[in-house]
């Protein structure tokens, strides 16, 4: 079975993660959430966060890709998902840039409660932040 997933953050083309999490995962093209939720930057690692309350922050914009099973069960182990405070799964609208196709897809976010600070509110993208640690080198 395939699933759509949309990336947000760092598991998008070009940022730091997605060699180790994407890159043999087809990318179906540039989407954004049907709803408005808020993105920040948390601490200590400058990681970025898809806060899970909907109609606060913005639509925002990343990215489609489809993976299988055992695709998605190794993103949910990346992302924490067995961890408390870690990401969770949900399924969330999205749609297409261009063309306004809408879809389904799982998304990654994180409890406000779960980030020990809240560093910076971004808009509707997360671009290239070279604040960003990644895990192989946090202490």
């Amino acid at each position: 079975m395939r699933h759509q997933v949309f990336v947000y953050g760092t598991l998008k083309r070009g940022q730091p993660n997605f060699e180790a999490g994407m890159r043999d995962a087809p990318y179906l093209g540039d989407y954004r959430l049907s709803d408005r939720y808020p993105l920040v930057l948390g601490s200590p690692w400058y990681t970025p966060s898809l806060l899970d309350e909907p109609g606060q922050g913005h639509c925002v914009r990343g990215e489609l890709f489809t993976v299988d099973a055992e695709h998605l069960n190794f993103l949910d182990y990346i992302e924490m998902t067995h961890q408390p405070d870690g990401y969770r799964r949900i399924e969330l609208g999205v749609e297409a840039l261009t063309g306004g196709d809408k879809s389904a897809a799982w998304v990654y976010i994180r409890d406000r409660q779960h980030l020990p600070e809240i560093l910076e509110v971004l808009e509707d993208h997360y671009p290239v932040d070279p604040r960003y640690i990644i895990p192989a080198l946090r202490g």
